[in-house]
């Protein structure tokens, strides 16, 4: 019998307390190299690969595809080999994560926790995946970018959930196709409790105190469990849990488990609209030199085989007011009750994508010339429509833009990203009717919302803010103002 060594799932990102294994890439018996991808796991914030700290074969999947574990808990065995107490502790010391390797030391003292330390060996496998697009979309007539594909797994043969046309996405069907197979896998391994919310101070508080959270109704946003929650219960009578009767299921019913980017995406837009008092101002803009500039920059040798979108000139004009208006890119530090004005501008671009609505950004996106910020959008979104966006490229953004014109819309009230002061929705362009030169003429017109947070962004600043970056995109030309 040769040593066995399990894999605990680690934290893929910023203090992320849990993950779904989405798939599983390899099986048992099999024969596993260092970083080797053994599965796919999809956390609050992205989907990753997990790689291999050990080299051997796989005796045990611990849990099946589908299911939530914590950080911490083990997801594979694997065996490393080796006979006899020597050959035992020699083989113990051989798989040690080796620096640089997911588990092991990494610069900086740090545990290395994502997949792309250290070398890899082999390459990604991923699920094959079709795109669904309604083919009677509307997106206006200003040559804006149709909306991201939604990827559905093609060996599924269920029918999807559908909303407007689209398609829910991969969670939707998995949940569907797995119905059938639930009992006996809640025979086998028993049912799982919802994890109740709280954050992890609570949590340590309550199992310090002895209190069951999954007996206790959160007070706090969304249902949070707060520490005052726990206090209550130490100090008080054990809860009494309430029996409600559950309602019986409708035809054509179908209930989605809330994980995953979805969960995080609901938890954070609660916190963000119930801490920051948003204001959102709405200007109408003329973008008819901005879409005639569109087509002779894209001719541009500079330009070729990146995409010259609309979505590039509004992105360049927000870059250029927020150098203008600092102020807009900033921060509120609610512990030390101060506003931090951000040295740098990383530019999140809202991307819906399969598994939810994701905001990758551009880290430092003023410091780029147009061409490398076209370059730089091009690569982000293509990456969050497939899944692989980094968790890096999810955290540390200053300011948002979210393009609604892509599904024909025209604006919205756009919620802020947490931690952000400021995110500009932009609408369809359409050919209307506008007053130019003192004539009625048709004209492409848009419409922007911007949304801010007041105990930063006052009044007069916003307006400020939004009406440079309308007049940005009626005139290109006074750029060379700025």
């Amino acid at each position: 019998m040769g040593t066995l060594k399990q894999f605990k799932l680690p934290d893929v990102g910023e203090g992320l307390t849990e993950g779904e294994i989405l798939q599983w890439l390899v099986a048992v018996g099999d024969t596993v190299t260092v970083n080797q991808p053994l599965c796919e796991v999809e956390t609050a914030k992205a989907a990753v690969e997990l790689p291999s700290p050990f080299a051997g074969t796989v005796t045990a999947l611990l849990h099946e595809a589908g299911t939530t574990v914590d950080v911490g808990t083990p997801i594979i065995t694997i065996d490393v080999g080796g006979e006899g107490g020597g050959d035992a502790a020699a083989a113990d010391a051989a798989a040690e994560p080796a620096a640089g390797l997911i588990g092991g030391a990494a610069p900086g003292g740090r545990t290395a926790v994502l997949v792309g330390y250290g070398p890899r060996t082999t390459e990604a496998r991923r699920r094959p995946r079709r795109a669904v697009v309604p083919a009677d979309a509307d997106y206006g007539s200003g040559g804006q970018e149709r909306p991201p594909l939604l990827a559905t797994a093609p060996d599924m043969t269920t029918k999807p959930v559908r909303h407007g046309g689209l398609e829910v996405g991969r969670q939707a069907e998995a949940h569907a196709a797995s119905v059938d197979a639930a009992p006996s896998r809640a025979a086998e391994h028993g049912r799982r409790r919802p994890r109740p919310l709280a954050k992890p101070p609570v949590r340590k508080l309550a199992k310090d105190l002895g209190v069951d959270l999954t007996a206790l109704t959160g007070s706090g946003a969304g249902g949070v469990i707060t520490r005052a929650d726990v206090e209550a219960a130490a100090a008080g009578p054990a809860p009494v849990t309430e029996l409600r009767p559950v309602a019986a299921p409708t035809a054509g019913e179908q209930r989605i488990p809330v994980k995953g980017v979805r969960k995080h995406t609901a938890a954070a837009m609660v916190a963000s609209a119930f801490t920051a008092p948003h204001v959102t101002e709405f200007l109408t803009v003329d973008v008819t030199r901005m879409v005639k500039l569109r087509s002779r920059i894209a001719a541009r040798p500079e330009f070729a085989g990146v995409k010259v979108s609309p979505l590039l000139f509004v992105a360049k004009a927000l870059l250029l007011a927020a150098a203008k208006h600092p102020m807009v890119n900033s921060s509120w530090d609610e512990a030390a009750q101060e506003i931090v004005v951000h040295g740098q501008v990383n530019l999140g671009i809202a991307a819906a994508t399969p598994r939810g609505l994701v905001v990758p950004n551009v880290k430092d996106a003023g410091r780029l010339s147009l061409a490398e910020l076209a370059g730089a959008l091009t690569e982000l979104t293509e990456t969050a429509r497939a899944g692989r966006t980094a968790p890096e490229d999810m955290t540390g953004g200053t300011i948002t833009i979210t393009n609604v014109g892509v599904f024909g819309v025209d604006t919205g009230t756009p919620i802020l990203n947490p931690g952000e002061s400021a995110i500009l929705a932009f609408g369809a362009i359409r050919e209307l009717p506008w007053v130019h030169k003192g004539k009625v003429r048709p004209r492409q017109v848009t419409q922007l919302a911007l949304s801010f947070d007041h105990r930063i962004v006052d009044g007069e600043l916003g307006s400020r803010f939004l009406a440079d970056v309308g007049a940005l995109l009626s005139d290109p030309g006074t750029a060379l103002a700025f």
